[in-house]
């Protein structure tokens, strides 16, 4: 590897069922298609660029593009990689931005594509083009992705639409950024000034010992970790349904009875009253006018339950004795000390989310949740990412909805399933299961059962 240029150093993951992947080129354009025909959403790779001045191989053939493609197609979806003009220098940047409007339309009319479920990934330079599609914000497109990014244009070159200035404007647009640790000086400022413009409208992947290029320079568990999560939630965000039910191993395990306890509510606050999303302004920039607009996507209808969730829930199930005799909602008693035998990483984990829970701290709440986290309620209903949670949860925080008694925990490796009884909602004491899956220190799947 080290006799190659960086850019045709290996992809870091090994994607297994390639062979199986179809590949069509199309003029600028490579399309890698799932080994279903059936009809799907789509992601658009952007590479980056300026390119090397003896640049021998385009981006499109560079293993890091294909990996990711590659990768995209064995989970189902169609993945596009298109060669574009930036790649030959920054005055270019416009005639990038026409072939990358181009390429959004030849993919949207593919036949195999949902034309309503389409993503943006855009890499290093790329990130300037981003800038636009953050503030158009057309109808079909799910989320925009952006990796190590350029986000500030170089001096002398004329901008576009920046990024930091409309990161946000749409707050029904998810946006993803892997940012990494080792990044260099003249990209990580502008970075930071764009995360800070983001707020609460950004997921964030950090790669802290990656450097510009981590997932083809750097073949580390961190580099593959990081990579997995950021497409997984790609994946998640183009709005495909699970195959089937969140998987819960059975039980093999379990605590003592924990003495039930209270996670206390705050006083009730007024809640806050969440604004309509304001019409788009108009562009001052050249019109980049999209396609037709979207249709709708039919949600794929879930797989029965798995009968290892079955088996987790009735040993933890809450008994009609236990819903009736559980301490009173009017008193809180100090909580008392989870026993040693209930102990784990993962408890620990959900313990640090029920604490900033029982603090009405949201941000620390949301932080103890992997950027790709996936929470199913009782009803099915599956919410993916922080902004989904942060959507759901900022009404009962704001209205000081937040009591929660917990009556027994099971630990099963990753996985910890207890039994509450839960005050914060209008229907009064609710016996519920929660099964929760924390890997790396975050939360990974949360699972509610009636």
């Amino acid at each position: 590897m080290k006799d190659l240029p960086g850019y045709l150093q290996p992809f870091v993951l090994t994607v297994e069922g390639a062979a199986d992947l179809r590949i069509e080129r199309v003029g600028d354009l490579d399309f890698y298609r799932p080994a279903s025909t059936a009809r799907t959403g789509a992601i658009l790779l952007v590479h980056g660029g300026p390119g090397p001045a003896d640049l021998e191989v385009q981006p499109r053939d560079w293993p890091v593009y294909q990996g990711y493609a590659k990768a995209i197609a064995q989970r189902g979806l169609v993945a596009v990689t298109v060669d574009h003009s930036l790649i030959r220098g920054y005055d270019q940047l416009t005639a990038a931005a026409d072939d990358v409007e181009a390429a959004v339309g030849i993919l949207r009319a593919d036949p195999q594509v949902d034309q309503g479920k389409v993503g943006l990934w855009f890499f290093s330079g790329s990130g300037l083009l981003a800038g636009e599609w953050l503030d158009s914000r057309p109808d079909w497109l799910r989320w925009i992705a952006l990796t190590y990014p350029c986000v500030a244009t170089p001096p002398g070159v004329d901008e576009l639409v920046s990024a930091a200035e409309v990161i946000g404007k749409h707050k029904d647009l998810p946006v993803l950024l892997t940012r990494v640790g080792r990044e260099r000086e003249a990209l990580a400022g502008p970075v930071a000034e764009f995360v800070s413009a983001g707020g609460a409208a950004l997921d964030i992947i950090d790669v802290p010992k990656g450097q510009h290029g981590f997932d083809m320079l750097d073949h580390t568990e961190e580099s593959r970790a990081a990579v997995t999560k950021a497409l997984d939630w790609a994946i998640a965000h183009l709005g495909e349904e699970p195959a089937g039910q969140l998987p819960i191993p059975a039980v093999t395990t379990t605590s003592d009875p924990i003495p039930a306890t209270t996670i206390p509510a705050p006083p009730r606050q007024p809640a806050t009253k969440v604004a309509a999303t304001p019409t788009p302004a108009a562009k001052t920039t050249k019109p980049r006018t999209p396609a037709a607009p979207a249709t709708p996507a039919t949600p794929a209808e879930p797989a029965s339950q798995p009968a290892t969730a079955e088996a987790a829930a009735a040993q933890a199930a809450p008994t009609e004795a236990t819903a009736t005799t559980s301490a009173p909602a009017q008193a809180a008693p100090a909580a008392a000390p989870v026993p040693q035998q209930a102990d784990s990483p993962a408890a620990r984990v959900v313990g640090r989310e029920h604490a900033a829970y029982e603090a009405h701290d949201l941000e620390a709440f949301l932080a103890m949740y992997s950027p790709t986290a996936q929470l199913q309620l009782e009803d099915g209903t599956v919410m993916r990412g922080r902004r989904s949670l942060r959507e759901y949860y900022q009404p009962r925080f704001d209205a000081g909805q937040c009591k929660t008694e917990l009556v027994q925990r099971m630990l099963v490796g990753e996985w910890v399933v207890e039994r509450s009884i839960v005050h914060d909602s209008d229907r009064g004491p609710t016996p519920t299961i929660g099964l929760y899956r924390a890997q790396d220190g975050l939360i990974v799947e949360v699972r509610f059962l009636a």
